[in-house]
């Protein structure tokens, strides 16, 4: 399929993958060469952090704590919490109130406070203090679902996996690359129709065009950088 065939995804035809991503990477690329502007709250956490025990469990943290928190929120949170447990044991040592107190105000922040308290507790026991690898073992960590999960196992691990987040699901289906009703339906429907050098990338790629482009509500088309291989499904305003 021919790159300059607006609209040939509505058509039926298999999405050009590689066109999409080229597009979706060179944006990417120039709106994070202005200064001013920062990359996903979880990507930029992982960025900070050289491989090592560390990283997985600041990544496993930092994405708890950006369940339904706005991206800036969750660097200045995590940045805090991590910098006083850098490790489950020392986050036991804060005690769930200390804990809390320093993940304020990401949302939820009770609650996520007793689940990291929970999974430290796990690490320790189980996993001598590292996070698991593992999907089904991530999983089983209290507050833990799929998104998490395939996050931790690509920004940590480097590992195959598809994160999908509100931003993936809501733009792979508005684009009409596939038509499923939940993130875990379309985290399943990419798995079959995505080629796996792409599986990695498609969650810092979408979210951060999700957040600044492809928004919920009346997004910048005019802006849209593959606005030839987007159907614009349920777009009934726009900017």
């Amino acid at each position: 399929m021919k790159d300059n065939d607006p609209g040939a995804e509505r058509r039926g035809v298999e999405p050009n993958w590689a066109a999409i991503f080229i597009k979706l990477e060179n944006w990417r690329k120039k709106i994070l060469s202005d200064p001013r502007e920062e990359d996903t709250a979880v990507t930029t956490i992982a960025e900070e952090y050289e491989e090592g025990e560390g990283k997985p469990w600041a990544i496993l943290v930092s994405t708890i704590l950006s369940l339904r928190t706005k991206d800036e929120v969750t660097r200045s949170a995590s940045r805090r919490l991590l910098e006083k447990a850098p490790d489950p044991k020392r986050l036991l040592a804060l005690g769930v109130e200390e804990i809390a107190r320093l993940s304020y105000p990401a949302g939820f922040y009770r609650t996520k406070a007793a689940s990291l308290v929970k999974i430290a507790n796990i690490l320790l026991e189980s996993y001598g203090g590292k996070v698991p690898s593992e999907m089904d073992a991530l999983l089983a960590l209290p507050g833990v679902g799929r998104k998490t999960a395939n996050l931790v196992i690509t920004e940590a691990f480097g590992m195959d996996g598809i994160c999908v987040d509100i931003h993936v699901h809501r733009i792979c289906n508005r684009a009409g690359w596939i038509s499923t009703p939940t993130p875990e339906k379309t985290e399943s429907a990419l798995r079959q129709k995505l080629p796996k050098k792409y599986w990695q990338r498609i969650n810092n790629l979408l979210v951060l065009y999700g957040q600044n482009i492809c928004r919920p509500q009346s997004p910048f088309c005019s802006r849209c950088v593959i606005s030839g291989h987007c159907s614009r499904l349920g777009v009934t305003r726009s900017r």
